[in-house]
């Protein structure tokens, strides 16, 4: 497939990126700007329903940023899309080379005009940092054409994971290691999923979305639309659900399946349950628990509809073997990083799950009751930073939010006494 040919078929695909997380500002991407760690005020005197809070931006000049993280000595790690990796320590922000392969937007065109949601995406520090030194990262990882499954074109891409260590003194990772590559690829441009947690005995879970091609995620010999579970230094995890099971060819690191486009998932500080928001189609966007060898149902079941039709999909929003979702935004959402708040500036926010949404430019916070079911909603945010693609509680309990931009930035949220 010619770079015209991929063009064409990105923009049929257009409404679908928009929804599951595309970019949106600008024709072109521009020369990404210099990564600076400031101090700039942007709102305060923010009222919530709990709490009065100011928004400071920390770090500016980013391009597209996915992911942030923290070391245990309180630097940053911070991901951007186009295939950039910064450590930002103190004032200084250092990119880190040595990176693998990473298939970008090669044309450098936002997604309504062209591009793709590949790039380097989530990165995430092993807990045992102190004693290992290693950090994991997922990125869209091109591929050989003989491993495509769909669309032959002239190359393709497949979610991978990889991990190296810090050489912060020479600015580069070292002893990188590729521990996964989703094989068969597929089509360059959507859905690669791609958030990474530690449930701790050893093992990561990371999720990779259904690629845009409806059939993966209800197939368990193919990796597309499921949560991968391995061991910490690659190969599938040895009580994975599907090992052994008839007939035989089931992909061995599945967890759990029927999934679209998981770009948020969290792990419960107090009950050890995994937590994930899942991208519908034309609304229906989800939040799920994820347990081991379940069914969530994309394609066969959603609660959204086609874009171009609004047409129903599938058998309706509940099947039986599916696992009910526990909370359902009709509208779209979009919904991206998540995580738990366990800090001590806001008791009344302890343990509510704050989600980031792309699409409304918010962030959620979901209240559980007693029951582990939503009793409540907030909205913060609204149109204030902009496109929340990650959300994560800082070593120093407070929350940040990174946005999706062309210039992007991340933003800390500061309790006011």
């Amino acid at each position: 497939m010619t770079l015209q040919g991929r063009r064409l078929f990105r923009k049929q695909a257009l409404i679908s990126q928009l929804a599951c997380g595309a970019v949106l500002s600008g024709a072109a991407s521009a020369a990404y700007a210099d990564v600076s760690v400031v101090d700039n005020s942007v709102a305060t005197g923010v009222e919530s329903e709990e709490a009065t809070f100011s928004v400071t931006q920390v770090v500016s000049g980013l391009e597209h940023p996915w992911a942030v993280a923290w070391l245990p000595d309180g630097r940053m790690l911070v991901t951007e899309r186009p295939g950039r990796l910064h450590l930002i320590d103190g004032e200084d922000s250092i990119e880190l080379g040595n990176l693998p392969e990473i298939d970008t937007d090669e044309d450098q065109l936002s997604a309504p005009e062209g591009g793709n949601q590949g790039g380097l995406l989530d990165v995430a520090v092993h807990p045992d940092y102190d004693e290992n030194g290693w950090i994991y990262f997922t990125f869209s990882s091109p591929g050989d054409p003989r491993a495509f499954s769909t669309y032959e074109p002239d190359y393709g891409t497949g979610l991978a994971v990889g991990r190296a260590r810090i050489d912060a003194d020479n600015g580069e990772l070292t002893d990188v290691e590729t521990l996964y590559g989703q094989v068969p690829r597929t089509h360059p441009g959507a859905h690669y999923g791609s958030r990474i947690v530690f449930p701790g005995n050893g093992e990561i879970i990371f999720s990779i979305g259904d690629r845009n091609v409806q059939n993966l995620p209800q197939d368990l010999t193919n990796p597309g639309g499921k949560m991968i579970r391995l061991q910490e230094d690659g190969g599938a995890h040895p009580d994975n659900p599907f090992i052994g099971v008839e007939p035989g060819n089931l992909r061995p690191e599945i967890y759990s399946f029927g999934h679209r486009n998981n770009q948020g998932l969290t792990i419960h500080p107090d009950t050890g349950d995994l937590w994930a928001v899942d991208h519908g189609p034309n609304g229906g966007d989800l939040l799920y628990k994820v347990d081991a060898g379940a069914n969530y149902g994309w394609p066969m079941v959603a609660h959204g509809t086609e874009y171009s039709t609004e047409a129903h999909i599938g058998l309706g929003t509940e099947a039986p073997g599916v696992t009910v979702p526990t909370y359902v935004w009709e509208d779209s959402l979009a919904p991206s990083g998540m995580v738990f708040y366990t800090g001590e500036d806001v008791s009344a926010w302890q343990n509510s799950l704050f989600v980031g949404s792309l699409y409304r430019e918010q962030l959620h916070r979901l209240v559980f009751d007693e029951n582990n079911e939503i009793a409540h909603e907030e909205v913060l945010l609204d149109d204030t930073v902009g496109r929340i693609r990650d959300v994560r509680q800082g070593p120093d309990g407070l929350l940040y939010v990174l946005t999706d931009e062309e210039d992007g930035g991340l933003y800390r949220l500061d309790p006011e006494s």
